[in-house]
């Protein structure tokens, strides 16, 4: 294939990556590299035609809307925090499922400063989904933006509660934190470039339709 019909799909590292080769190989695509081995930021497959981009998760939808990927796969968090203006989502892959939660440490009343109308100070990396959240509930929040870690705030006191993602909770229990309230359930979406579904229509189609059928042999 010539680099206009090039396929290149984008793929974070770490649950995302490993949970989509189980798709990939159902549409007959196989990764050459080990992202956490080789250096490498693009990977080959088994197919001359198609590529993989290893990029930051939250970068994966960015990479698709300005063409630099034809199609890449990130969790619903990714898109409602940063937008999926121009993006094309045709498929729940039903991978890397966990939920963004509230929690507080276990000595915080949670649900009694919540009645009582309390200012709440609240720290995550889900600014715009903790804001919308908390604004539907009618509960007045500060928050403070973190990129990591954010299972210390509350216990430095720096701030009541967290908003985060949330697999099996271990993280929080071995912290003295517990889930005080679930925002939303959060899976991985396949997100395709419009342009690009447009001028490479048939083998972007295989792809998807061999997907659609992974997925739900799945489920």
């Amino acid at each position: 294939m010539n680099v206009e019909t090039m396929i290149t799909l984008a793929l974070s590292k770490g649950r995302i990556f490993e949970e989509t080769l189980p798709l990939l190989k159902a549409a007959g695509i196989e990764v050459l590299d080990d992202p956490e081995k080789s250096r490498k930021l693009i990977l080959d497959t088994n197919l001359p035609g198609v590529r993989v981009l290893v990029v930051r998760a939250t970068d994966v939808p960015t990479y698709v809307q300005y063409g630099g990927a034809d199609l890449g796969i990130t969790g619903k968090d990714t898109l409602l925090e940063h937008g999926s203006q121009g993006l094309y989502q045709p498929l729940d892959l039903q991978i890397a499922k966990c939920r963004i939660s509230v929690a507080a440490r276990a000595d915080f009343d949670y649900a009694s400063a919540v009645k009582q109308g309390s200012r709440l100070k609240v720290a995550t990396k889900y600014v715009a989904i903790a804001r919308d959240f908390f604004a539907s509930k009618g509960v007045h929040v500060d928050l403070i933006k973190l990129y990591g870690s954010m299972e210390l705030a509350p216990l430095v006191g720096m701030a009541d509660a967290i908003v985060d993602l949330v697999s099996t909770g271990n993280t929080l229990k071995a912290n003295n934190l517990i889930e005080v309230e679930q925002i939303m359930e959060i899976s991985s979406r396949l997100v395709v470039n419009q342009a690009a579904l447009k001028l490479k229509r048939e083998p972007l189609r295989r792809i998807i339709d061999a997907f659609a059928q992974a997925t739900a042999a799945q489920t």
